[in-house]
């Protein structure tokens, strides 16, 4: 046995599933459902979670690789104190809704590093999460209000 960080807490991982992906385990082991499957290949963000700050897909990121990090889910953003969820309820962003847990992700690990991101820096970082509603404007404009809420309200991303 062996552990990880998950959303603060220690949890242990048996060695036989080192080559799982993070996202079964986190969805089969944990009970943390909010992190969605959708392509299996890193290509639509679905699945979009932190390991050490940084977005990543965990469908192609083995348990392993998670060792030794922290591993944050969408469970782990505070209502009410996360500017990325206060911007996207303020200009309704979602539809269906199945592509902003790794919307949000993506969103918060962005702000993380640059609050005032550009216009170019944004669809970079958002350009691997797809959303077959076709929220992209309103993902964008949630954004950039997002990123006025840390750095006039004090928010956290």
């Amino acid at each position: 046995m062996t552990s990880i960080i998950v959303n603060g807490e220690n949890r242990e991982v048996s060695n036989d599933d080192l080559n799982t992906p993070l996202l079964w385990y986190l969805r089969d082991e944990l009970n943390l459902t909010g992190t969605k499957y959708g392509c299996g290949m890193a290509r639509c963000g679905a699945c979009t979670v932190h390991i050490n700050d940084v977005a990543v897909r965990s469908c192609v990121t083995p348990v392993s690789e998670a060792i030794n990090t922290n591993v944050r889910t969408i469970e782990s953003v505070q209502e009410g104190k996360s500017a990325v969820q206060a911007a996207w309820r303020e200009l309704s962003v979602p539809q269906c809704g199945y592509c902003q847990s790794g919307q949000i992700m993506s969103a918060i690990a962005l702000l993380q590093k640059k609050s005032r991101p550009t216009s170019e820096e944004v669809n970079t970082a958002m350009g691997g999460n797809l959303c077959r509603c076709g929220t992209y404007c309103s993902i964008r404009k949630a954004i950039n209000r997002a990123s006025d809420l840390i750095n006039g309200e004090g928010m956290k991303p």
